[in-house]
This record gives C-alpha cells, sequence and structure tokens, in this order.
C-alpha cells in the first residue's frame, strides 16, 4: 500500500483528500481487494509522512462512507459491499481499432469540420498568452464569490434549488437582471421576457435553430463571429457575408435580402469599432421597411474606456425586432456558463421549450450563488475593478503595438479585450502565429473569422484580458521580432 502513491505538498487538494481520493480509486478499481486488511493508521501515516490524525480521519469517514469496514482489535477492512451493484464487464478480445465508427458513419454533418479559432489548451501555461475570451484570476473576487456560495449553501437556499425546476429560472436571478443589468443598457423587460442560459452562445444557437432553415437569408459581420456562423450553417441557413468598415456593420441594400440579420454593434466582434447611433436607427428603419428580424450580441459591453457608452440597439427597438443575447461568463469568468436572452414574450416561451428538450435548464446553484453576487453589489465593484485593469491594460498594448508593430494596423475602438491587427498583405498569420508559440507567445489568426470568397491570411487578434499587465510590452516585443523573421 506504502507505494501505491504520494501526496503533494503544493496545490490546491489538500492532504486528506488526496489520501481519500487514491483509497477511493484503489477500490474502485480493483487495485484494493474487498475483505483486505488496510496498512494501520500508524504504517500509512509514516509511509506517506503524513500526520497519523489525519490517516485516522480518513479512514473513519471511508468506513462510514461504506468503502470500509471496522473490526474490533483487527482494524480497517475493505468493506466487500463497496461494489455493489457493480455490473463485472465481459473480457473481450484484442480487437484492432476501427478508423472511424459506425457512429460517425452516419452522421449528418461533422461540427468538428466547421472553422473556428482555436487556441491551445494549456494557453495560460505560456508566459504570453495574448487570447480572446479569457480571465485572469487574479482580477475576479474570490472571496466576495466564496460568500455567495456559502450563503446559496444556507438551508434556507438549498430548499428552493436543489429540486428540477423543469424549464423555470431561478426568479431571484431573472429580478436581478430585469432590475440591475438591463437597464445599465437602456433595455426594459418584464420577468417572462428573459431566458437563462448556458452562455450567451446557448442563446444564439436557440436562436438559430428557431428562427433559421434552407428558406433563411442571414445577414451576418464580415469578419465575424464563427461558432455562430456555424450554427446558421448547421440549420442550412443562405449566409450573406456583410462588410464591416470603422463604423460597424455597413447599411446598404443587401439588407433588403435577409430574413434575419446577426451583428455585434458594441464591440464589433472582431474589430471592436462600435456601430454608431445613426447607423442603429438606420439598421431599425431597414427592418422595419424589409421586414426582416435582428440579433444583437451584446457578449461584451463592460469594456468601454473611452466614450460614454452606447445604448444597447435592444433599447432603440419600437417594432419588437431585436432579440438580445448577453452573458455573464465574459465580465466575470468563463466556467460559469450563464448568459441570458431577451425578446418577445411568446418567443421567449418557445426558447425556453426548445431549452427543456436540451437540458432544462442552468444549474441552479450557479444562478442563485450568482444572483447574490449581484444583489449583494458583488457585480458592480467587480465591474468597476475589471474595466479600471482593463483600461491600463488596453492603452499599455495600444503603446506597445506602436512602438514593436507599426508595420501592423488596427481600427480605432473606444475599447475592448481585444485588437484586431492587421499585418502586411504577404503575411500568413498562421505561420506567425507556429513562430510566435515556440516564443511562448500565444496569439490567434483571424482567417476563419472571414466568410466567402476572398478571406485574407494576414489577419490575427491579441487579446488582453488574460496576460498580467507586465508582460504586455515584452510580449509584443517578442512578437515584433518574430513576425520581422518569418
Amino acid at each position: 500500500m506504502n507505494m501505491l502513491f504520494r501526496v503533494r505538498r503544493i496545490g490546491t487538494t489538500s492532504i486528506h483528500n488526496q489520501v481519500r481520493e487514491h483509497i477511493v480509486a484503489a477500490i474502485l478499481g480493483g487495485s484494493l481487494l474487498p475483505e483486505q486488511k488496510m496498512p494501520s493508521t500508524r504504517e500509512l501515516a509514516i509511509s506517506l509522512r503524513v500526520s497519523r490524525n489525519t490517516i485516522v480521519q480518513v479512514y473513519e469517514r471511508l468506513a462510514a462512507d461504506g468503502y470500509l469496514s471496522v473490526r474490533d482489535r483487527a482494524g480497517y477492512f475493505v468493506n466487500c459491499e463497496a461494489k455493489t451493484g457493480w455490473v463485472r464487464p465481459e473480457k473481450k478480445g484484442q480487437q484492432p481499432p476501427a478508423r472511424q465508427s459506425v457512429w460517425t458513419r452516419k452522421l449528418k454533418f461533422h461540427p468538428s469540420r466547421q472553422p473556428y479559432i482555436r487556441t491551445p489548451l494549456n494557453s495560460h501555461s505560456y508566459p504570453y498568452p495574448f487570447i480572446y475570451g479569457q480571465t485572469d484570476p487574479s482580477l475576479f473576487p474570490i472571496s466576495e464569490w466564496r460568500e455567495c456560495s456559502r450563503l446559496a449553501l444556507a438551508r434556507s437556499e438549498v430548499l428552493e434549488w436543489t429540486g428540477d425546476a423543469i424549464h423555470q429560472d431561478d426568479p431571484t436571478l431573472i429580478e436581478q437582471i430585469c432590475s440591475k443589468l438591463l437597464p445599465r443598457r437602456g433595455i426594459i423587460a418584464t420577468p417572462d421576457q428573459v431566458l437563462i442560459t448556458m452562455g450567451a452562445q446557448n442563446a444564439l444557437y436557440l436562436a438559430a435553430t428557431l428562427l433559421a432553415s434552407s428558406k433563411t437569408t442571414v445577414g451576418i459581420e464580415n469578419p465575424g463571429y464563427s461558432d455562430i456562423r456555424n450554427a446558421f450553417i448547421r440549420e442550412e441557413a443562405r449566409i450573406l457575408p456583410i462588410d464591416v468598415d470603422a463604423e460597424g456593420l455597413v447599411i446598404d441594400d443587401r439588407l433588403r435580402d435577409c430574413n434575419l440579420v446577426y451583428l455585434t454593434p458594441s464591440h464589433q466582434y472582431p474589430t471592436n469599432v462600435t456601430l454608431p447611433l445613426h447607423r442603429r436607427e438606420a439598421l431599425l428603419a431597414s427592418a422595419a421597411e424589409h421586414d426582416f428580424l435582428i440579433i444583437e450580441d451584446d457578449y461584451e459591453n463592460e469594456t468601454n474606456f473611452v466614450t460614454q457608452p452606447i445604448p444597447a440597439l435592444k433599447s432603440l427597438d419600437e417594432g419588437n425586432r431585436v432579440l438580445y443575447a448577453s452573458s455573464l461568463s465574459k465580465s466575470m469568468f468563463p466556467g460559469l456558463r450563464i448568459g441570458y436572452m431577451v425578446g418577445p414574450a411568446d418567443f421567449v416561451a418557445e426558447a425556453r421549450a426548445l431549452r427543456r428538450q436540451m437540458y432544462r435548464h442552468p444549474p441552479a446553484n450557479n444562478q442563485r450563488t450568482t444572483s447574490i453576487f449581484i444583489s449583494l453589489g458583488y457585480y458592480d465593484s467587480h465591474i468597476r475593478r475589471l474595466r479600471e485593469a482593463l483600461r491600463e491594460r488596453w492603452g499599455m498594448m495600444k503603446e506597445a503595438l506602436a512602438e514593436f508593430i507599426p508595420e501592423a494596423s488596427t481600427a480605432a475602438t473606444a475599447g475592448g479585450t481585444s485588437f484586431w491587427m492587421q499585418g502586411p498583405t504577404s503575411l500568413d498569420a498562421q505561420k506567425l502565429a507556429d513562430a510566435a508559440l515556440a516564443r511562448g507567445v500565444v496569439i490567434e489568426p483571424g482567417k476563419d473569422l472571414f466568410y466567402g470568397s476572398h478571406e485574407p491570411s494576414n489577419f490575427f487578434r491579441l487579446g488582453v484580458s488574460s496576460i498580467p499587465t507586465d508582460r504586455i510590452r515584452p510580449g509584443i516585443e517578442i512578437l515584433g521580432k518574430t513576425l520581422r523573421s518569418i
């Protein structure tokens, strides 16, 4: 037993939990057999070089949970009923792995083959992670979130969120969204007009599933968000790419051919330019004249550092033609996966029914914790601190780009958490990304964000939200040298 595992003195998992985890794994995995005698608490403590009290507590808890049994004056033994209900797998002869399973051969489409931005899964382990959509954990108020998690686990709260809500959302979170989040974007909504989703991405997917078909023409920004484009393509919709200039989506005659228009007016994805008020009004007028609907993705509305924020497109919508989607995952942390959709009550009811078929509702404990976090004012305080930190990083990045990569241009923006870069026409951004990665710098090539016959390869994106401030200048300096060396 003393050779089965070692305990780590560093890390987030306590020694108590490490010992328990390894013993449970050994019992369930068959390394420790039923009725096998466990080492004495003193013996195991000496072997692992941990406190005997720790081993005593682990054994006692495992006995209480049915993994071990206690015999007077004999010690602890593996409980023979620890794996009751398990089915013994049948032994089968070795078969060569199939190149493609029968399931894959019967797929009606292959989502994995659709283009989208790819970044290394371990991007945070690199010294210069200029990646978009990720956060710096040091900016999040973890102690306040821990307090809200504790409050959500109070007995009175647990009784409310542990049941199956079927298709309902946490009413306290809906109330906080309607009273505190939407009004700051100029939007007034009633609870029946709001649906909680697994991030804004899920809200967009629900909308695409309900609204798009082979008879639908969808206008999208070009360059634009590849994941929503992929969702529309999955529904066999006709994609109509519409140019983006220094003011965002170009409002022209192409809109009259659309049944649906998707855009990101606050910070255009990925250029970060903001759609001005006159274009918003022109878009709404065109929607009324040509009878099309609009999906507004307000994915990054808290990061305007330069000018006063413009109200959401939804707030200007008098004809009820705008469906609004936003997320708390960007402003808090991506792993939260809480977003929301705002639209006409009858449409939201249909989206709610579709959501029920998919996963019923987002995790209720996360909803309640988030509701408490907002109600106690922690969200507003976090946003103020986050905006100041990102403002500093954004300004430093802007200066570093001008100094170290003057040959690449970027659009004038009012903030955001990334910079959209256009390199020389001869640049292959994928080659730049590969060469930069070898030097510890993570960037995102932008080719897959374009759609149509012309997909330029000289664009790339640099995020500022997840890289520490003191690494921005040296990282951009390395990137500039890499650009000139390839």
